[in-house]
C-alpha cells in the first residue's frame, strides 16, 4: 500500500535525511502536499515531488487525499500540527521536538490516543545500526549494562556564546529527549530516579547539561544501572579545530562482561575477555529510511501502535524532573 502524506516543516536533516528516504521509498510513500514556513523552499520541495504547496498546516491536515502527515520540523508550529491531525483522523509521524509544558503534554498525549490515529515520534538513535547491534551483544556476549555515559559536544555561535538564545531552545529539547529515550531503551527499564545539573554563562545561557539516571529498583531492593547524559554548548564554533579536537563517543557502555564504545551512526568498538572487537555497520539502510518503513507498517497493521508516543511522553516528564532537580539541587523520584 502507498501512503498518502504531507510534508509540514522542512527542517536542517530535510536534505540529508527525509528527502533522500522518501525518493528512495517512493514505492511507499507518495508525497501530496507540502507546507513550510519559507514558500520559496516549499515550492521548491513540491515540484521535485509534484506535489500541492499549501498555505497553512490546517488546510493540510484536513486534506481528503491524504492518509498521514509528516511533522518533520517544529518551525513556529509547536504542537499544532499534530492536533489538527489528530482532528482530521490522520496518522502522524513526528519528528519535531515536543517541547511542551507538563500539561500540555498530557493533552496532547490524551488527543492522540483518543483520536485512534497511528503516532510515531522519531528516535534515530534507537534505528541506528550501531544500537541495534548493542542490543544484540547486551542479549548474548557483553550482559546487562551497568554504566551508561552519553555525551555530546556542540560548537555556539558567536563570542562566548553569546548568540545564543537565553531559553532553552527546541534543538536541545530534543537532543535532550532523545538520549534519555536512548538509555532506557538500552537498559529496557524506566528509571527511578534522576539528578539534574545546569551550568550558564556570563552571558546567561545554558552552556552545559547533565542528568544522572538511576535504573536501581529500591522496593526490590536491587541496585540498577546508572546513565549519565550530558551535552556541552561551551566552545565557540569559530574555534573550529578545538571543536572537533578528541570527540568523546557518543555512547559508552560498561557491561557484566565487557563494555562497548558507539559513534553513530554505524560504528562499534567492544572489549570481552578475548580483546578488541572493531565492527563498521555501514551496509544498512540509511536511518531515515528504517524509521519512515517502521512507521508505514505501524500505518498499514491493523493493529495501533502508539507506544512511541509512550515513550516520547516519559522521555519529556524525566528530562523536566531533570530541570527541577537542578533547581531544588535534590535527587528526584520518577
Amino acid at each position: 500500500m502507498r501512503l498518502r502524506v504531507g510534508v509540514v516543516g522542512l527542517g536542517s536533516e530535510w536534505q540529508q535525511r527525509y528527502r533522500s528516504a522518501l525518493l528512495a521509498l517512493r514505492d511507499r510513500f507518495d508525497v501530496r502536499a507540502v507546507c513550510a514556513e519559507v514558500a520559496a523552499r516549499a515550492e521548491q520541495v513540491a515540484a521535485e515531488f509534484d506535489a500541492a504547496v499549501v498555505g497553512g498546516f490546517r488546510v493540510l491536515a484536513a486534506r481528503e487525499d491524504l492518509d498521514a502527515v509528516l511533522v518533520l520540523a517544529p518551525e513556529w508550529y509547536g504542537p499544532l500540527p499534530i492536533l489538527a491531525a489528530c482532528e482530521s483522523g490522520k496518522a502522524v509521524y513526528c519528528a519535531a521536538a515536543l517541547d511542551f509544558d507538563p500539561k500540555r503534554a498530557r493533552e496532547i498525549k490524551r488527543r492522540v490516543e483518543n483520536s485512534g490515529v497511528a503516532f510515531m515520534a522519531e528516535f534515530p538513535r534507537r534505528h541506528a545500526p550501531a544500537t541495534l547491534r548493542l542490543k544484540e551483544l547486551i542479549a548474548t556476549s557483553l550482559g546487562e549494562p551497568r554504566l551508561l555515559y552519553c555525551h555530546e559536544r556542540r560548537g555556539v555561535a558567536g563570542e562566548n556564546g553569546s548568540a545564543v538564545r537565553r531559553r532553552r531552545c527546541p534543538d536541545s529539547i530534543r537532543d535532550v529527549l532523545e538520549l534519555v529515550d536512548w538509555c532506557r531503551y538500552l537498559v529496557g527499564r524506566e528509571p527511578h530516579s534522576v539528578l539534574g545539573v545546569v551550568h550558564c554563562a556570563a552571558s546567561g545561557a545554558e552552556d552545559y547539561q547533565m542528568m544522572s539516571l538511576d535504573f536501581s529498583s529500591p522496593a526490590r531492593g536491587q541496585s540498577g544501572p546508572l546513565a549519565q547524559i550530558s551535552i556541552g554548548r561551551y566552545l565557540r564554533s569559530d574555534w573550529r579545530e578545538a571543536v572537533s579536537f578528541r570527540p568523546p563517543a557518543h555512547l559508552q557502555v560498561c557491561c557484566e562482561r565487557g563494555v562497548a564504545f558507539v559513534d553513530l551512526p554505524a560504528t562499534l568498538v567492544w572489549f570481552d575477555e578475548a580483546g578488541r572487537h572493531l565492527e563498521s555497520l555501514g551496509g544498512e539502510r540509511p536511518v531515515g529510511e528504517q524509521m519512515l518503513m517502521q512507521f508505514h507498517r505501524a500505518v498499514t497493521s491493523l493493529v495501533l501502535k502508539t507506544s512511541d508516543l509512550e515513550d516520547a511522553y516519559r522521555a519529556l516528564r524525566i528530562v523536566l524532573a531533570a530541570r527541577s532537580s537542578s533547581e531544588s539541587g535534590c535527587r528526584v523520584l520518577l
